[in-house]
């Protein structure tokens, strides 16, 4: 018996993959779109050949794959690759895939505001004035526009207020906002990261360094974090901190935040730092997040190449 073709089963799949095409004019707004829509679980792509399109989702919904989600960013600046996105588009829905087009748009004066601002020319037009450039585009894309799902105004949208409208429309019924919490240790004698949102020096913890038996390990080792954290000043942060990402996350929940990095650190990054990033992962895990860590300098030991 020959073998289903990837067309017949996308056609007959009682779970279709839900196709998200996001375009419109540039400086609208479609990248952070993206960022967003990826946010909440959609695989993307930006400016995907739509020649490719079929072979794309064929590829997504193999066994091992497994993809129900995807967002395209498409960027419309010549009018044979116009034709070609509709044609494959109309292929893409005769194979039974759900496609919705996404169309953002601003004001003539906003988006040259947001070019001026971002120092970019426009990339239909780079050596010509900003307003010939979104002109031309709009008359490029006014048939594309016709035939969106949706048509976004973001001339009055903050980049959270564009968010909060993607978390509004695209996120599927009874799934939360999911706040993913990093936890890092570092030492300061290597610098302090650049890319965390806050920063903790535990530095005035007792200090296993001087402790000859306890210098060689590190803070994965229970002698040290009962060496660092069975003390009253360490109980006493600990509440604290408790106390801070109890009242803290559900804050940056409300604010549709999706990533929250907070380092630790201490002199070197072997004892102190780490044995507190293991216990505030314990305790993130009581008020109910999903934490990752990462051990910097550790992890420096473990691959010195």
């Amino acid at each position: 018996m020959p073998s289903e073709s990837p067309q017949a089963s996308l056609k007959n799949d009682p779970l279709p993959l839900q196709l998200m095409m996001v375009t419109g004019t540039s400086g609208s707004g479609k990248t952070q779109a993206l960022k967003c829509l990826e946010d909440l679980g959609f695989f993307c792509v930006d400016n995907l050949p739509p020649a490719l399109f079929q072979k794309f989702t064929e590829l997504c919904i193999q066994p091992d794959k497994d993809v129900r989600k995807v967002a395209l960013g498409i960027d419309i600046r010549e009018r044979a690759f116009f034709e070609d996105l509709l044609s494959n588009l109309e292929a893409l829905q005769s194979d039974g895939c759900h496609v919705e087009l996404l169309f953002l748009e601003a004001h003539d004066d906003i988006l040259v505001r947001r070019f001026s601002e971002s120092r970019r020319p426009h990339p239909l037009l780079p050596h010509r004035p900003i307003i010939e450039g979104i002109q031309l585009e709009r008359e490029r894309l006014q048939s594309l526009r016709a035939r969106a799902h949706r048509v976004l105004d973001t001339s009055e949208f903050s980049v959270h207020d564009l968010k909060a409208w993607i978390i509004k429309h695209y996120r599927e019924r009874g799934e939360g906002q999911v706040l993913k919490l990093s936890l890092m240790s570092f030492g300061y004698k290597f610098g302090v990261p650049f890319d965390v949102d806050m920063v903790f020096d535990v530095r005035f913890l007792r200090n296993p360094h001087f402790v000859p038996d306890l210098q060689p390990l590190t803070g994965e080792h229970g002698d040290i974090q009962r060496f660092v954290l069975d003390t009253r000043e360490a109980k006493v942060f600990l509440d604290h901190l408790k106390e801070l990402f109890a009242f803290l996350l559900p804050m940056f929940e409300r604010e549709q935040r999706s990533y929250v990095t907070v380092a630790f650190g201490c002199t070197g990054g072997r004892h102190r730092s780490v044995a507190m990033v293991l216990r505030m992962k314990e305790i993130l895990n009581i008020l109910g997040y999903d934490v990752t860590i990462h051990h910097r300098e550790i992890s420096k030991e473990a691959n010195p190449g």
